[in-house]
């Protein structure tokens, strides 16, 4: 195989990554780095740091040249960054020496490199918007639909209580609405320009660093951070942080559906799944193993993520490197669980009729806790609980439906309290409201 799955050929439509493929290329980061020394040309020409005349060459220059990324690899190989052999290039391109002399003025690779990737990661961040959207948009459309319809809820992979199909749409849903509520916040915080020179201390930068560092930003649609960042990689963490947090909602519902749809349950089936080089009957669910996976990749990564942000000094070259291995696969990652997500999300079909079994398969014991709180209302609450489960225990026994035995019992305890559809407490309420809080969004 590829040494990357988002590389693949062979793996390109089980880990496809849709558009933001296209952000974490080469030619991409060839591109955003062009810009920035663009963008960066004009500011200073506008302050006078640089003459005005070769900033808007400079700047003409960058939107029009295009650097070949492979004719930048061995100089690359050497330095370890690929911004001297960029400009290098780009001088060259412009055929203008007496205003490529500018370009770069004061800057430093990092600085190009650090900015370029923020642009990139807001592409990344506004394509991951979109898919949330149109996952979160799904989800509430078929929970409204079927707040009402009873499903065992389960935890530690037996049946609780009952709940609605709705609401465990909206335990899928919710925490991506958090997600999407969290980006005004998440851009501001992260999406820095980078302009500090060699070392942090924009020396060679002009007259008023400050000033042009915040104009570059304005200049890019990227925020001020008011000081460096060169070794300070919180913004990096703040992102996949928050890609983890919809990674870990997409993985649970990944795992929710290996579930559901497996071949003692078979509550609910996939509009698309795989099948099996020798089992003929085989229904892979395919994408829901896929989330899970890229959540166990994403967990490591971070963690590589972490240990690069300890840099030693005012800048690392190790450190450094090491993010370049792992970030662009944590942004791919995500993009293609979203992927998968919209597809899920889009062609989820329940079986009422197996929920209603399952429900009743258990020999009714999915009620003891309604048993135990209606027993309560005529003995204290320690001895009630005693007694649901002496019952419970008995409808084991004997094979026989625990509404049987506690009507043998208590004859006139509620006959409804045995029926799933008046015990789903708040579920209709937690799926309606996930519903009117998705259009909102």
């Amino acid at each position: 195989m590829a040494a990357s799955v988002f590389d693949s050929t062979l793996y390109a439509r089980l880990f496809d990554c849709g558009e933001a493929g296209r952000l974490f290329t080469d030619s991409a980061a060839v591109r955003a780095m062009l810009l920035v020394e663009g963008a960066l040309a004009k500011v200073q020409g506008a302050q006078g740091v640089i003459p005005e005349l070769s900033a808007a060459a400079i700047h003409r220059a960058s939107l029009e040249i295009r650097v070949d990324p492979g004719a930048l690899a061995e100089a690359t190989g050497q330095n370890g960054v690929s911004v001297p052999a960029l400009l290098d290039q780009f001088r060259s391109e412009m055929q203008a020496p007496e205003h490529a002399q500018y370009v770069h003025w004061g800057a430093t690779s990092q600085d190009i490199i650090d900015t370029a990737l923020m642009l990139r990661l807001r592409q990344a961040l506004l394509l991951a918007e979109a898919d949330l959207r149109e996952v979160i948009k799904a989800l509430a459309k078929a929970a409204k639909d079927h707040a009402h319809l009873p499903m065992p809820a389960r935890t530690y992979g037996q049946h609780a209580t009952p709940t609605s199909f709705g609401a465990v749409l909206a335990e899928w849903g919710m925490p991506l609405i958090g997600a999407v509520a969290a980006l005004p916040d998440l851009r501001k915080d992260t999406l820095w320009v980078s302009l500090s020179g060699a070392a942090g201390t924009a020396s060679v930068l002009g007259p008023d660093p400050a000033k042009t560092r915040a104009d570059l930003a304005r200049a890019l649609g990227l925020n001020d951070p008011k000081r460096s960042w060169h070794n300070d990689r919180s913004p990096i963490l703040r992102i996949v942080d928050w890609q983890g947090r919809v990674m870990a909602a997409l993985a649970h519902m990944g795992q929710s559906l290996l579930g559901l749809t497996n071949s003692e349950t078979q509550e609910l089936a996939l509009s698309q799944s795989g099948g099996s080089s020798t089992m003929p009957q085989k229904q892979n669910p395919v994408s829901p193993s896929v989330l899970v996976a890229l959540n166990h990749a994403h967990s490591g990564l971070r963690a590589t993520l972490q240990a690069a942000a300890t840099h030693q000094h005012q800048r690392d070259g190790g450190a450094w490197f090491a993010e370049w291995l792992v970030l662009p696969q944590v942004c791919l990652g995500l993009a293609s669980a979203l992927h998968h997500a919209k597809r899920l999300s889009a062609g989820i079909t329940p079986h009422p009729l197996q929920m209603h079994r399952n429900l009743d398969g258990g020999l009714g014991l999915i009620h003891a806790e309604a048993l135990s709180f209606a027993l309560a209302e005529r003995m204290p609450r320690p001895e009630a609980q005693r007694v649901a489960k002496g019952l419970a225990h008995d409808a084991l026994d004997k094979r026989v439906p625990l509404a049987d035995l506690a009507l043998a019992d208590y004859p006139d305890l509620p006959i409804d309290l045995f029926r799933p559809e008046t015990q789903l407490g708040q579920a209709p309420a937690a799926a309606t409201a996930f519903a009117a809080r998705a259009e909102k969004l």
